[in-house]
Formats: C-alpha cells, structure tokens, sequence
C-alpha cells in the first residue's frame, strides 16, 4: 500500500486508504453539521448567513463556498420564510422590499431637509440684508399698497373726468339748441310786430 505523507508533518505515515476514508468521514461529518446548523436556524430564527452557518457548523467559510450545494442550501433557507415555530421572521426578498422603501423615504427626507436649508438660508439672509440697513426699508409692503390704491384712484378720476366731459358736452349741445329756438322765436315775433 503506498504511503501518505502531509505536509509539515515529520515523517507520518498514513495508508492511502485509511486517509481517504477519514476524508470522507470528516467530509460527511462537516456536511451533516452545515445542514444542521442550516435548519436549526430556519426552525429557531436564528441568524441565515454564510458566516453565522459556518460557525455554528464549527467550518471554516470556504467550505461553504467550494461546495456549492450547501450554499444553495443556505440562500433558499434565506429566502424562504421562518418555519412554523410561530416565530414571525420576514423572508430575505421582504427585508430587501422594506429596505428599498426605507432608502426611498430617506431619500426623500433628505431632498427636504435640502429645501428647508435653502429656504431658511434665504430667510436668514434677507434679515441680515435689513438689519444691516443696506435693504429697502421695512415699510415697502405699506409704499407699494399706497402706490396701487393711488393709482386706482386715478383711474377713478380719469373715469369720471370723462363722464362729466360727456355731461358738459350733452348741456352745451341741449343749450345751443334752447339758444336757436329761442332766436328762432324771437326773430318771428320781431317779424310779427313790424309795421310796414
């Protein structure tokens, strides 16, 4: 039978045979504690990440990763949801849902906070601008009302200036022909009272 020998190992000896067959028990062995720890994980609640099932597989990461059947394992159990122990436990696809939700709402809350930084920033700013005395004066709102009532007043005016325009304009013209018809009369009642 031929001889084994490992590396840093002084001069064991160990039958091929006998070495494959502890192989294969400590590789049963690891796979049998990988599945375990798996399930228990799913029935408890526990933690289902490659890292928390090799530890409680007592293997080393790699192990996981070089068998891919086990890793298959660990991601369906990650994606399926807790057992019936009554332990509600959201499946992997719903904690990726709610974190996408989460990413949106502080995605939002961040482009207001923007909004409200720039708005008090104007605020802030157009105090500083009228407190230092360099801005119109305070009572500008109170200028540019006056300013838009005297100027609906001059309308006004305008308004009736034409009116009375209009009215003067009718009496001259009702005047005039009172003054023609009274003319008119008078030169035939000048007529009437000559004599030829």
């Amino acid at each position: 039978m031929p001889e084994l020998q490992r590396p840093g190992q002084a001069q064991q000896v160990v039958p091929v045979d006998r070495s494959r067959a502890l192989n294969v028990r400590w590789f049963k062995a690891c796979w049998q504690r990988v599945i375990k720890a798996i399930n228990d994980a799913g029935s408890s609640g526990g933690e289902l990440s490659v890292s928390a099932t090799a530890r409680a597989a007592a293997v080393d990461r790699t192990f996981l990763y070089r068998h891919p059947d086990l890793l298959a394992h660990v991601h369906l159990a990650q994606e399926r949801p807790a057992a019936e122990s009554g332990n509600p436990q959201a499946s992997r696809a719903s904690l990726q849902a709610d974190l996408a939700n989460a990413q949106a709402q502080i995605a939002r809350q961040a482009a207001r906070i923007r909004q409200l930084e720039g708005k008090l920033s104007q605020m802030l700013g157009e105090q500083a601008w009228r407190e230092s005395g360099l801005g119109a004066p305070e009572d500008i709102d109170k200028l540019k009302r006056r300013i838009t009532e005297l100027e609906q007043e001059v309308v006004n005016l305008g308004r009736q200036l034409e009116e009375r325009g209009e009215e003067l304009d009718a009496a001259r013209d009702a005047n005039r022909e009172m003054i023609a018809q009274l003319n008119g009369r008078s030169r035939g009642n000048a007529h009437l009272g000559r004599k030829p």
